[in-house]
């Protein structure tokens, strides 16, 4: 099986100035994430799988800092028109894959993206995302959650036409457990299956999702987000939690 890890990020940030090139806890940012591509790499080329890594972006200072790391990759320039803050990210992963399969002459079955802003994501949580499409037959996309802390059947609300505001989804729910499961989307791990990336129609997207623990994710989008999520993997580390993702070879 041919498998394409992304890693798609782009110079500018409205929220976190800068987030995908800063330091985090003593170290690139990007380190964390190559970390975990190396490791499953690492762990499934044996099995006759290609896997490889494409870096889409049009930051100098990030595509330096993984020339730094060592990481093999190929690197893929992010185009204009995808470059600004109304860019689809499912279409800049096409263009990647795209991109790098003009370039190798190689077909990917599986694109695997990466978000950098997730340090402490861990190979099983990717290895988990991947069975989801792997293991079956009509699923063609993939994607990481957490457990939503609010549902929209019941204690999330929105303005409605006449400017007053009511439940997303009113219903007759009385207490939260009658209500449908609802996750949070963490950004954190995407897998495609090529025929769906392809087109990225609605109505060819048969999705499974991969529940992730919701106290290792944080969507980093404000300069408040990037420190709190400093301070937990700090937190965790000095007290012995998830040291697989600072391993020696990341932080040294």
């Amino acid at each position: 099986m041919n498998v394409l890890f992304t890693i798609c990020a782009r110079a500018g940030s409205k929220g976190a100035a800068g987030k995908n090139v800063r330091m985090f806890c003593g170290r690139p940012l990007v380190y964390y994430t190559l970390e975990i591509y190396e490791k499953y790499r690492k762990k499934h080329a044996d099995e006759g799988n290609r896997i490889e890594l494409a870096v889409n972006t049009d930051s100098p200072l990030l595509a330096d800092q993984i020339r730094g790391r060592g990481t093999e990759c190929i690197f893929i320039e992010r185009r204009e028109e995808l470059a600004g803050d109304t860019a689809a990210k499912g279409d800049v992963i096409r263009d990647t894959m795209l991109s790098v399969e003009e370039k190798t002459g190689i077909r990917y079955d599986l694109i695997v993206d990466l978000d950098l802003t997730s340090p402490l994501r861990n190979v099983e949580d990717v290895e988990g995302t991947i069975r989801k499409v792997v293991e079956n037959e009509r699923c063609n996309f993939a994607y990481s959650v957490v457990e939503a802390r609010r549902n929209p059947y019941f204690n999330m609300v929105c303005k409605n036409e006449k400017g007053f505001y009511e439940r997303v989804n009113p219903s007759e729910y009385t207490a939260r457990q009658q209500t449908p499961e609802c996750f949070d989307m963490n950004a954190s791990i995407y897998v495609y299956a090529r025929e769906y990336l392809v087109d990225l129609r609605a109505e060819n997207r048969h999705a499974l999702i991969w529940e992730m623990q919701d106290s290792r994710v944080l969507d980093i989008d404000s300069e408040e987000d990037f420190e709190m999520m400093e301070l937990l993997a700090e937190h965790y580390w000095d007290n012995g939690r998830y040291l697989d993702i600072r391993s020696n070879e990341v932080c040294k």
